[in-house]
């Protein structure tokens, strides 16, 4: 039964898949290597412009910031809760790994929407190109995350931006599939009224698609998140820092505190994220309505007492002066 037959067809060859990648990766990286870094540069650029603001800035004042953010998209209910959490993960000590993990998350979350959301529209336009993009996104998803961690160091080496760039990939696929399920659930009624009364492809997509589409897509930002989040921990194996690189070295030293606390931290963060990303995907009923509380409101209402006040104080320093002068004339 072992030998090579109809019965087991097997024993008669396999396809040599494992040398066939990796010779490819070894000619790519032999070949082209510069292009990765290239391609490596604007992550790196806008991954060292948040890392240095967060890690270099007042504690307070990243608070402060977060907090003011979190009132505006939501209620000053969750600028405390998000205010309390930050307290908490500061008081444990992960201050400077949480905003180094914040800066990786932050800035995987721009690149997965920057590229996730374009495609998710052009999906939608394009049959043939859904019908490319579906079992490739299912395969970035199913494919287990510590395969993406070879090619990715092979391709671009170690450290925070390689971190950035395998937790896009791993994480880009909810925000592709979701911008295109919430575009193609737009109501029909809506678009041939839309048309009706002359809109363009343009106008269609901006003025109705969108905005009808936008909680789907604020899921899909969402489940991002979290993915993201997730893969912080197996990207510290390849020297990713922040939390997940307090989990790695605690699991590696058998420190269960060490890891709790980075654990603890990581699920801190969480919470912030998915809180505010929540507040997003509500839906307006107009879209400037997300700035008529909060903050801005606050200040738009102070600034318009001072105004009323400022011209009730004029139109009072000028009224003597009139009736003297009216009274003069009449005498």
């Amino acid at each position: 039964m072992s030998g090579c037959g109809v019965l087991n067809p097997f024993a008669c060859g396999t396809l040599p898949l494992a040398q066939f990648v990796s010779d490819g990766l070894r000619w790519l990286v032999d070949n082209y290597r510069p292009i990765f870094q290239v391609v490596k540069a604007p992550f790196d650029t806008v991954l060292q412009s948040l890392a240095s603001f967060m890690t270099s800035a007042p504690p307070l004042l990243v608070i402060i910031i977060i907090v003011l953010v979190a009132w505006q998209l939501a209620s000053w209910r969750l600028a405390v809760v998000v205010g309390a959490i930050l307290f908490f993960i500061g008081f444990i000590g992960v201050w400077t790994e949480t905003m180094i993990t914040l800066s990786i998350v932050l800035t995987a979350l721009i690149f997965a929407v920057a590229i996730g959301i374009p495609f998710g529209i052009l999906a939608t336009r394009s049959e043939w190109l859904y019908a490319v993009l579906r079992p490739l996104l299912d395969g970035m998803q199913t494919i287990p995350a510590f395969v993406y961690l070879v090619p990715i160091v092979m391709l671009f080496g170690i450290g925070n931006v390689p971190g950035v760039i395998v937790t896009v990939i791993f994480a880009v696929s909810p925000v592709i599939r979701l911008t295109y399920l919430g575009i193609v659930q737009v109501p029909e009624e809506v678009i041939e009224a839309m048309r009706a009364f002359g809109a363009n492809e343009r106008q269609l997509l901006l003025k109705a698609q969108l905005p009808l589409a936008l909680p789907t897509i604020m899921a899909g930002v969402n489940q991002t998140l979290m993915m993201s989040l997730s893969m912080v921990v197996i990207s510290s194996m390849i020297a990713v820092g922040g939390l997940g690189q307090m989990v790695l070295r605690g699991i590696g030293r058998l420190d269960v505190g060490l890891a709790t606390t980075g654990g603890l931290g990581i699920v801190a963060l969480a919470i912030v994220l998915d809180r505010l990303t929540q507040a997003l995907a509500r839906r307006r009923r107009r879209p400037g309505e997300v700035w008529e509380h909060g903050p801005v409101a606050a200040v738009n209402r102070l600034f318009a007492q001072f105004k009323a006040s400022s011209v009730q104080a004029s139109v009072a320093s000028e009224t003597p002066h009139h009736l003297g002068s009216g009274g003069k004339g009449a005498t």
